[in-house]
């Protein structure tokens, strides 16, 4: 095999194990089969998948793609994390932050590297789709035999599936994405009904979270999905058979939950996001250019919490948790980064052959940000796979773009998106 033969089979296999990682994510077998504990599959396929990329790169003489602002963005929001153990209130927790976001950082790299076709990007949201059908269950399963229920009553699973608000963020990434999937003409009849399957089950662990957040992120992500969909009438169809699933199956308690915003004061789990955004704010007032250090939010809740507030909590908002941190100057990066991949994702959208696959992103993104709004998880792997999936359809549709126009001479080994539209519908 030559160097070129070699580094395609690098370049193969490094989407092999992007499709794996991605898998990973949501199935997390290490955490429910102790054999595999041991083997850390996620770090391991996110490894390899970025040094399989960078020596694919190396070997080609090819510089790293580094995605615009939106790329630039990210490295300078994880440097700056790392770099504030100088001021941080825990340098010890801020360095653990900032080596994990450095690590995200990459994954996002290495998406947007190796993702770099239509039928690539199609594979990504599969995996998501299909693994999903695990955590899918494992909630339902332990709601049913009533396993480690927090609160009584609201069900989670294991790994970053154990707190109910996270896990229910997550699964509303994929429902927009199984839905799409579903509706989406000329797919084989046994996919759409795993499609199906994958979509419901995830609206039912959302439901059995009882995440007030997670119900309102999945509203939105499925009425602009419907809106915004190419065949809106049967895009409303469906929205609407879900609403109406949800409306007649959820327990009582889901409802008497989200009952509890209008009295917020007198619940327990509402006023500790007062709190943390009252701690937020006087920590802004304080420390407003750089913040108390990446991860040093709750470490820093005696300095700044009022007196009533005597249990520390996380800032229930990612994007107040990022001004406490990392100050304003941190902000800026992350919304930097954020609307970039955020807005590619709404430009993709307009694409003939891959928007509606970028509508289905977008609508996932919308959804994930208002979960955050009340949650709030900078370090999130789905977060980072999400906009690096939504920067990566950005970049294809942009590239198919160029190669579709009068003037456009492409350059098969130069470019490193190589034929974008190799995986929209043209190539064999």
């Amino acid at each position: 095999m030559g160097p070129g033969g070699q580094e395609q089979r690098r370049d193969v296999m490094a989407f092999c194990m992007l499709v794996s990682f991605a898998a990973v994510m949501y199935a997390v077998p290490g955490e429910w089969l102790p054999v595999l504990e041991p083997l850390r599959l996620a770090l391991v396929t996110s490894g390899l998948a970025a040094g399989l990329m960078v020596m694919r790169r190396l070997g080609r003489a090819e510089p790293l793609y580094l995605d615009g602002a939106r790329g630039w963005a990210l490295l300078a929001f994880a440097t700056l994390a790392f770099v504030s153990m100088a001021w941080s209130v825990d340098p010890e927790v801020t360095r653990a932050q900032g080596i994990e976001l450095l690590k995200l950082a990459a994954i996002y790299l290495t998406l947007v590297n190796v993702i770099t076709t239509g039928r690539r990007l199609m594979a990504m949201g599969i995996a998501m789709v299909l693994a999903s059908i695990v955590t899918s269950i494992g909630v339902i399963n332990w709601y049913i035999v009533g396993e480690n229920m927090v609160e009584g009553f609201r069900s989670r699973w294991v790994g970053v599936y154990a707190d109910p608000n996270h896990m229910a963020m997550n699964m509303v990434v994929v429902v927009p994405l199984a839905v799409a999937m579903l509706a989406r003409k000329g797919s084989p009849w046994l996919f759409r009904l795993a499609c199906a399957a994958a979509a419901v089950l995830a609206v039912v662990a959302i439901v059995l979270s009882h995440s007030r957040g997670g119900f309102i992120g999945l509203s939105v992500a499925m009425a602009l999905w419907a809106i915004r969909e190419k065949r809106r009438m049967q895009a409303i169809v469906v929205g609407s058979l879900f609403v109406a699933g949800l409306a007649v199956f959820a327990p009582k308690s889901f409802w008497d939950r989200n009952e509890t915003v209008a009295d917020f004061h007198e619940d327990a789990s509402a006023m500790g996001r007062v709190y943390a955004w009252q701690v937020a704010s006087r920590i802004s007032l304080d420390q407003p250019l750089l913040g108390v250090g990446a991860g040093g939010f709750r470490y820093a809740w005696p300095l700044y919490a009022p007196p009533e507030a005597h249990r520390a909590y996380v800032a229930h908002n990612i994007f107040l948790d990022v001004i406490g941190e990392l100050g304003w100057v941190g902000l800026l990066f992350f919304l930097t980064f954020v609307g970039g991949a955020t807005g590619g994702a709404f430009a993709a959208s307009r694409d003939v052959e891959l928007g509606w696959l970028a509508r289905a992103l977008s609508s996932s993104m919308a959804g994930y940000l208002i979960c955050d709004l009340f949650s709030g998880y900078i370090l999130s792997a789905h977060l980072y796979v999400l906009f690096g999936l939504a920067a990566s359809v950005h970049r294809i549709v942009l590239a198919g773009e160029r190669a579709r126009a009068p003037q456009y001479a492409p350059v098969v080994d130069g470019d490193p998106v190589r034929g974008a539209w190799e995986g929209s519908g043209h190539a064999a």
